[in-house]
């Protein structure tokens, strides 16, 4: 039986309302680190906040991003949400990632919380992807060609597991909003400019 359409309404309005909550500025002014959309790279995620304060801050900066996508789905799906209605939770969630309320709409670049979604809706895609991840990073040691490998893959997993419809959609518009937001890291990575990380 369908989920009552005030129910999904109610639930896409909580996942945008969390995905709004930057976790990369909170971790900053919590550990009294620089507000990482002025500095760095400017974007308020992970890979930012390591290169500003460290392991630590972007640990919890990891966890916070990934939890505002797993969080909705979970609570969604335990509600009796699936198909197009789940879906749209998933999307919400991220688009208040990208485009956070609290903090002028300027978000992050969604390669956590995707991550959080996909962990939530389809377990075994999002443990590929995450494995994808860890080791084009291990290999390159360039975090954006990592998500960038990560989230080409993730569709075509998709298609690969024939998943339905719904899910099939929501991972590929993931995938091009995140390809989206990186496409400056594109452009760097095919200039060979792109920073990495040396290991410690």
């Amino acid at each position: 039986m369908a989920a009552p359409l005030w129910k999904s309404i109610l639930l896409v309005l909580f996942a945008y309302l969390l995905g709004s909550i930057a976790s990369a500025v909170l971790v900053a002014r919590a550990l009294r680190l620089p507000d990482p959309r002025q500095h760095g790279s400017g974007n308020p995620g992970a890979t930012n906040i390591l290169r500003l304060g460290g392991k630590r801050a972007a640990a919890l900066t990891l966890l916070g991003d990934m939890l505002k996508g797993l969080v909705p789905v979970l609570v969604a799906r335990g509600l009796g949400l699936d198909g197009w209605p789940l879906a749209s939770v998933a999307l919400a969630a991220f688009l208040g990632h990208l485009f956070p309320l609290y903090f002028g709409f300027r978000g992050g670049k969604g390669v956590a919380t995707a991550l959080g979604i996909l962990l939530a809706y389809v377990p075994l895609l999002g443990l590929c992807v995450l494995l994808t991840w860890i080791v084009v990073f291990a290999w390159r040691r360039v975090s954006s060609l990592a998500a960038l490998v990560a989230t080409l893959i993730a569709p075509l997993l998709a298609w690969a597991f024939a998943l339905p419809l719904p899910a099939k959609s929501l991972v590929l518009t993931l995938a091009i909003l995140v390809l989206w937001r990186h496409r400056s890291n594109l452009s760097r990575l095919l200039r060979g400019e792109e920073p990495g990380f040396r290991p410690s």
